[in-house]
């Protein structure tokens, strides 16, 4: 079992930046890939990004690309989500997500076992 707890969401203006965390629990840790997805209320989650076990590669999904990093610490358990010039279509609940398919560019929700609760970030214009 994996918890994964995020933290770091928040509200800000269009062309800011906001800096999520997610630490996991357990000792297995670096054995997971670890994602990002986000929700809006109506619609399916959506894949973010992407990190393998070993910091690479990353993926990254076209609507994020060039704004948002992902990268992880595996010694504090955590992974992380610099999102830079942040646009209103980013409002949404980010989760955090752990799996261990066998892929290096996992994108998938059915890649992943565990989630988070999720941490609200809002952009306002």
């Amino acid at each position: 079992q994996v918890q994964l707890v995020e933290s770091g969401g928040g509200s800000v203006q269009a062309g800011g930046s906001l800096r999520l965390s997610c630490a996991a629990s357990g000792r297995t840790f670096s054995a997971y890939n670890m994602a990002w997805f986000r929700q809006t209320p109506g619609k399916e989650r959506e894949f973010v990004s992407s990190i393998s076990i070993n910091g690479a590669p990353t993926t990254y999904a076209d609507s994020v690309k060039g704004r948002f990093t992902i990268s992880r610490a595996n010694a504090k358990n955590t992974v992380y989500l610099q999102m830079n010039s942040l646009k209103p279509e980013d409002t949404a609940v980010y989760y955090c997500a752990a799996g261990r398919v066998f892929s290096s560019r996992p994108t998938l929700i059915r890649d992943f076992d565990f989630w988070g609760q999720g941490t609200q970030v809002t952009v306002s214009s």
